[in-house]
């Protein structure tokens, strides 16, 4: 795959050698830069040039925009660190490109929510060791503990007799305290489409699995009780009302596959 000379921001415009012009989202700006795919036999499919050239693009059967890993990686940062979202961050990046009308820049922030949250994933595949391997990650595997509280088999080691430590060995090294709390505003609407909603991390990190949980969630059988009623009266076009789970009590640390969402408020 060969890069040509930047043409200009649009992302219709093709060049007279037939190399279509992708739009590359940069942290320097967004670019439109005709591209040359290898067409060999045996060659790669295009998504997959563009993932060897260090572009992740935002569809993969005919890729028009491509954003580039380090965009990616310093919007992770921005928003661990200074907390920013993704539309002032894609603000900047409007006026980098151009500072007198940024509006007019191709290239709507939908696309980087959706780019940022796969590139995320693969991140925390490979943070957590699955990305050369065959399996899938199961339960929980995508999220850590707290790495100073007691946990079997990785800072603990049972092999250890009691009677070998000694007597003035406090027990509260070898007890895990765990605490639940819940935070009742966060409220999630219920999707508009909801066949379109594609789950990355189903029960993966902390979240427990969506179908396990909902065969666990247990609804008041009382249709009439005027208290239920009122409550749910405006809960209607919520799915969720509040999320809840467990953390470590001395460090604040989430445990991992133990947060749920609620659905009745503080029940």
């Amino acid at each position: 795959m060969a890069f040509h000379a930047p043409a200009a921001l649009n992302t219709h415009q093709t060049c007279l050698n037939d190399h279509p012009a992708i739009t590359i989202v940069d942290k320097s700006g967004v670019h439109s830069v005709s591209i040359s795919y290898c067409q060999c036999p045996g060659a790669p499919t295009r998504d997959i040039q563009l993932f060897q050239a260090g572009l992740f693009p935002a569809s993969f059967t005919r890729p028009k925009t491509a954003f580039t890993f380090s965009v990616l990686d310093d919007f992770l940062l921005n928003n661990l660190e200074c907390g920013t979202s993704a539309m002032n961050y894609y603000s900047k990046i409007w006026r980098l490109t151009s500072s007198v009308f940024p509006l007019m820049v191709p290239v709507s922030c939908h696309c980087l929510h959706s780019v940022i949250r796969q590139w995320h994933q693969c991140k925390l595949y490979k943070w957590h060791g699955f990305a050369h391997k065959s399996d899938e990650p199961k339960a929980s595997d995508l999220a850590l503990f707290c790495p100073v509280c007691p946990q079997p088999g990785i800072n603990l080691d049972l092999t250890i007799s009691t009677s070998t430590r000694p007597d003035n060995t406090p027990s509260w090294l070898f007890t895990r305290t765990l605490v639940m709390d819940g935070n009742f505003k966060a409220e999630h609407l219920h999707p508009v489409n909801p066949s379109n909603e594609v789950s990355l991390m189903d029960g993966l990190a902390f979240m427990i699995g969506d179908e396990r949980y909902k065969n666990c969630v247990q609804r008041s059988d009382c249709n009439n009780h005027l208290v239920v009623n009122q409550a749910n009266a405006s809960r209607q076009r919520l799915e969720a009302t509040g999320i809840g789970g467990c953390a470590c009590a001395r460090h604040g640390c989430f445990v991992p596959h133990s947060m749920v969402d609620f659905q009745k408020g503080e029940r």
